[in-house]
């Protein structure tokens, strides 16, 4: 097989694999409230894992980001905090912000 029919294979594979979960899902679903309990808990326990990830990559850097220093990581952190409220809790202009500041920091310093 190659070109276009293995291209439909492939794709008829995925669709076979991928489907019948996503409708299981689909149905199971519509009968979960998400303001239950448990799914109060999971929020909770994903954002605090999220949060225990970046204060560790903050203050405990490894690979590229151990040679930035940690004055210049601390205000790229509070830089995107700041961006993420100012701008009604968008997290990717957040993000972005601190990153652009690491970016810059790194080249000025060099």
């Amino acid at each position: 097989m190659s070109g276009f029919s293995g291209f439909l294979t492939m794709l008829a594979i995925a669709v076979l694999v991928h489907e019948p979960w996503r409708w299981a899902g689909y149905i199971l679903g519509r009968r979960l409230n998400p303001d239950d309990e448990i799914f109060k808990w999971v929020k909770y326990v994903s954002t605090s894992l999220v949060a225990a990830l970046a204060a560790r990559l903050l203050l405990f850097p490894s690979g590229a980001l151990a040679g930035i220093p940690m004055w210049l990581r601390l205000t790229a952190f509070a830089l995107g905090v700041a961006v993420f409220f100012g701008t009604r809790n968008t997290a990717w202009k957040g993000v972005c912000a601190g990153a652009a500041l690491i970016a810059v920091g790194k080249l000025v310093l060099g």
